[in-house]
């Protein structure tokens, strides 16, 4: 894993997310998971996202091995496996793992609908026009939903294990959903300004934008010498939380404005 080191704009700057808000980030959808569940071959997942109470709900095929598993069964034991890729091209571009254990089962036909719709937020999907039609007397797609029993998440902050309670309270980032979007366009549009706004004890080098979420932003700094690592992870915490983009907003004003010379 990429070093990471520790600065902030303000001794007044907020923690960073919790352990509940990193694992329901993951798990929102934005993130791909692989299927992992006994006697079944690891099948990457189409499109996922959660319902309300981070419950994953993930669109597969009707005639997928693991469909055909959970015939005549309640549930079947199962793991969403979920890697976060920064959406810049970096050359280690994993910035977490997740591992979502918990029973597997059908969703019901009447269910389905507001399954679709709610997959739809994250990924607008043609399949979820029609899910459950049948074509020649058989369904295309359908949804599964994870009951989820422990998570485990990894990333820049660490390692940590949650029980169904913690991450059912938590909620994901406000950012998730538009993340790749502000990181690309800070990359195209402002890489030249972004060595600005590190404190001058960080050494000089081409820097590009990492992750983003209510608390910070992490930077990917590329060292300029050749006897330390080739690159690290500077964290730029915000003085406090934000939650929309109005706020995200005037952060980054105040941030880009110290930063012009």
């Amino acid at each position: 894993m990429v070093p990471r080191a520790e600065t902030t704009q303000s001794t007044q700057t907020a923690e960073g997310p919790t352990p509940g808000e990193r694992a329901r980030t993951l798990a929102y959808g934005i993130a791909d998971g692989v299927l992992v569940a006994p006697g079944v071959p690891y099948a990457p997942v189409p499109a996922h996202t959660t319902d309300r109470d981070g419950r994953p709900l993930l669109l597969v095929r009707a005639d997928a091995p693991i469909v055909t598993a959970l015939a005549g069964e309640d549930g079947v034991p199962a793991t969403l496996r979920i890697s976060d890729v920064a959406p810049v091209p970096l050359p280690d571009r994993v910035r977490g793992r997740a591992w979502l254990h918990g029973w597997l089962s059908e969703m019901p036909d009447g269910e389905l609908r507001a399954a679709a719709l709610r997959l739809s937020h994250a990924h607008p999907r043609p399949e979820l026009l029609d899910l459950g039609a049948e074509r020649d007397g058989e369904r295309e797609w359908t949804v599964l939903a994870l009951e989820i029993a422990q998570v485990e998440v990894d990333d820049a902050w660490g390692s940590a294990t949650l029980e169904p309670e913690e991450y059912a309270a938590a909620a994901p980032d406000p950012f998730v959903a538009v993340e790749a979007g502000i990181l690309t366009h800070l990359d195209a549009s402002h890489r030249g300004e972004l060595p600005r706004l590190l404190p001058e004890s960080v050494p000089g080098g081409p820097v590009r934008p990492l992750a983003l979420d209510r608390y910070g932003m992490w930077l990917r700094c590329s060292a300029p010498s050749a006897d330390g690592p080739a690159s690290f992870d500077v964290r730029l915490g915000f003085a406090e939380p934000v939650s929309d983009l109005h706020g995200l907003r005037c952060v980054y004003r105040r941030l880009f404005a110290r930063a012009t010379p």
